[in-house]
């Protein structure tokens, strides 16, 4: 199709123009000189002319022009030519629209309409005005009435709008004015640009730049390539749908298909159109035409909100209009595609995963190289390995992580270089994820460390255990090809098994400050319901949210949920037992660490158990252990007597590392209180309230010697 030029309406509206002088000169016969010398004519009627009007036969067209459709005078290969073909216009048609579209061109139309409606307001053609004009016979213009119908191509295509159809003083169909849409009107001129209504929820890239990387593997990327090409050079329809979080790659990967075709990219955004409350089927129709129109590549964004129940008829419209879609449509949306069950659509779906490891460090190499950062091998793939993050917030990170090191060397008093470290990476990576999970679960800014927590060497053991498999999980999954020999998910399983206040939650802080993630505590009594159907939702929620956290998970009181399950007897334990297998999956699909806390390991059922990859025994404390935790438990600022009988207390009192913490800050608020340092009398009051807050009696014979402290 060749560009827009004036030249190509040329012949039609010069057709019109004799169209009109013939009209003009029956006019002029029928109203007559002294009609045509009223200054007010068009504004009243008269006796006279009340009385010729009931001496006209019905239907009759007012002029009685000899017209037959010219059907060769449309200039080939034009944008007139093109809209006559795609929308199966007859001449007839073209003869309407050229009525409608002339008083776009010059406004003396519309001097010339009014005087042939003999009514001064009517500067825009009715329906009646063009049958008069394009009809011979009062047979033929009744026939001519089906142009007009809401089943024929100029309006069911709304190519051609009647107004006047629903205001009380134009109820008939000849007393509508005929309205071009906006959009042909652009199309037939050639003006540049979208479409006004379009525009809040609409961007038109007319030289989208294609991206270097994308996430996806070399096979997929040809072959989606070539497909877009074949069917683009043949002008066959195409529905693809790109699923994934990483928005941004998905909109990369539009562009890229629209320059690999050398074609403008239309992106819409279906939340806008949402948000605006607009009429969602009117303006889906308009935007595959605008596509159509400006022979453009379409893309969708935010599918996803047409999958709420709420949005139904939205979604109805939307799988109407990709079967009948004539061009290549991308919709993007973050879940796989779930065929609609009803036609043929024919989606092909192109998942946009995360970038894969080799990616991410390719992503973290360059844009550090940009920034002038200079990174060991070994903290290079330490990134790329732990944070699985997308090409736009590894270059955010590393952004973040210069404003840092710039802040912190403007702050120093040494000269120091503006480098950031390796805690500044990881830091500025933490930031850049967790944000959907914040609103579920509680952040714990972890605060121990391996120096902190005092456990036995095979409970220590295991947890630096934990941490290596999150380390060399990439090394060994896929370097060493164990993730083609695993049933497993990619994620890191762990039960912590033990009474409150043994260290569970200690041990979780200890392992994400040592592997550098964020840590986020789950309630599971809270998120449990009584109601069918309700924990499935909540676990859901849950875990779309961490879906790329980057964060270990830390569901606490599982007992709620992974207690043993009993034998089915009701509808309610079925339900329970498809929770719990719900739990499971999600839990396999999670490729973070997820550490599940329970007072009572014996009551987990036996199916559950072995599909976690480590089960940790938390002990309270032995006597040794003890007089370690008490030794470590006072800050190295706070004030202490050199007095205190550390043997004594750890001999003495058979209590959890928990309690142990409890009572020496409650020491040191009594000790405050006085102005003195800690000292063992403050202790020994600390005691026994501490015993008193979990029901259990301090004999005087426990504390021993002490016993006149308190």
């Amino acid at each position: 199709m060749s560009p827009p030029s004036l030249n190509d309406l040329l012949p039609l509206i010069t057709r019109l123009d004799h169209l009109l002088e013939k009209a003009l000169a029956i006019a002029e016969v029928i109203y007559g000189q002294q009609a045509a010398d009223d200054p007010h004519r068009g504004m009243y009627i008269n006796s006279q002319e009340a009385e010729k009007l009931l001496q006209q036969e019905p239907a009759t067209p007012i002029f009685q022009l000899d017209t037959e459709p010219a059907p060769n005078i449309i200039q080939p290969d034009s944008p007139l030519a093109w809209l006559q073909k795609s929308f199966e216009l007859s001449a007839f048609d073209i003869d309407i629209l050229a009525i409608a579209l002339a008083p776009e061109l010059d406004r003396r139309y519309e001097r010339l309409y009014a005087y042939l409606q003999d009514d001064v307001r009517l500067k825009h053609p009715t329906v009646d005005l063009a049958l008069n004009l394009l009809c011979s016979t009062a047979t033929d213009k009744l026939a001519h009435r089906a142009n007009f119908a809401t089943n024929a191509p100029l309006i069911r295509h709304n190519i051609l709008h009647l107004a006047g159809l629903n205001h009380p003083e134009k109820s008939t169909l000849l007393a509508s004015t005929l309205q071009l849409d906006e959009q042909i009107i652009r199309f037939l001129l050639g003006q540049p640009g979208l479409d006004a209504r379009l525009v809040p929820f609409c961007q038109l890239l007319q030289s989208p730049l294609p991206a270097d990387i994308l996430p996806l593997d070399i096979e997929t990327k040809q072959d989606l390539l070539a497909t877009i090409t074949n069917y683009w050079r043949q002008s066959q329809p195409l529905n693809l749908y790109f699923h994934g979080e990483d928005q941004t790659s998905k909109l990369q990967g539009a562009a890229t298909l629209a320059a690999e075709i050398k074609a403008p990219l239309l992106t819409v955004d279906f939340t806008k159109i949402i948000d605006a409350k607009a009429n969602f089927e009117l303006t889906l129709k308009l935007i595959f035409r605008e596509a159509w129109l400006q022979n453009t590549l379409l893309y969708f964004d935010g599918f996803d909100i047409l999958q709420h129940q709420e949005q139904a008829i939205s979604y109805q419209y939307l799988i109407q209009a990709l079967k009948e879609a004539r061009g290549i449509t991308i919709l993007a949306g973050t879940q796989p595609w779930t065929p609609p069950g009803k036609g043929a659509i024919g989606i092909v779906n192109i998942p946009f995963t995360i970038p894969d490891f080799e990616q991410r460090r390719t992503f973290w190499q360059n844009h550090l190289a940009t920034a002038n950062i200079q990174l060991n091998l070994t903290d290079l793939d330490t990134l790329a390995d732990r944070f699985r993050l997308t090409p736009d917030q590894i270059a955010d990170a590393v952004a973040t992580a210069s404003n840092i090191a710039h802040f912190h060397s403007a702050q120093s008093t040494k000269q120091e270089s503006a480098q950031p470290t390796i805690n500044d990476l990881f830091a500025a990576a933490r930031t850049q994820s967790g944000h959907e999970l914040a609103a579920l679960a509680r952040k714990i800014e972890p605060k121990y460390t391996w120096d902190d927590i005092i456990l036995p060497e095979d409970q220590v053991a295991q947890l630096r255990e934990i941490c290596n498999q999150a380390k060399y999980r990439h090394f060994v999954q896929v370097e060493w090809g164990f993730a083609q020999k695993s049933s497993l998910g990619k994620g890191l399983n762990v039960l912590f098994s033990g009474v409150p206040g043994t260290g569970k939650t200690m041990a979780a802080e200890v392992i994400a400050s040592d592997l550098q993630l964020d840590l986020y505590k789950i309630d599971l009594s809270q998120i449990v319901s009584k109601y069918i159907g309700e924990t499935e939702k909540n676990l859901n929620r849950v875990f779309t949210g961490a879906a790329n956290s980057n964060a270990i998970l830390l569901f606490d009181e599982a007992d709620s949920l992974f207690s043993k399950r009993s034998e089915v007897k009701d509808a309610r334990d079925r339900y329970a037992n498809i929770e719990i297998a719900y739990l499971l999956q999600k839990m396999e699909e999670y490729e973070g660490v997820a550490i599940l806390t329970t007072n009572l390991q014996q009551s987990m059922d036996e199916a559950f158990v072995r599909r976690l990859h480590f089960i940790i025994q938390f002990f309270l404390p032995n006597e040794n252990h003890r007089r370690h935790i008490w030794e470590k438990v006072f800050p190295t600022q706070a004030p202490y007597s050199p007095d205190i009988d550390f043997n004594f207390l750890a001999r003495q009192f058979s209590i959890s590392g928990a309690d142990i913490r409890n009572i020496a800050s409650s020491a040191a608020y009594l000790a405050a209180n006085n102005g003195q340092v800690i000292t063992m009398t403050h202790l020994v009051r600390a005691i026994r309230r501490q015993y008193q807050k979990i029901g259990k009696i301090l004999m005087p014979e426990e504390l021993g010697e002490y016993a006149g402290l308190s």
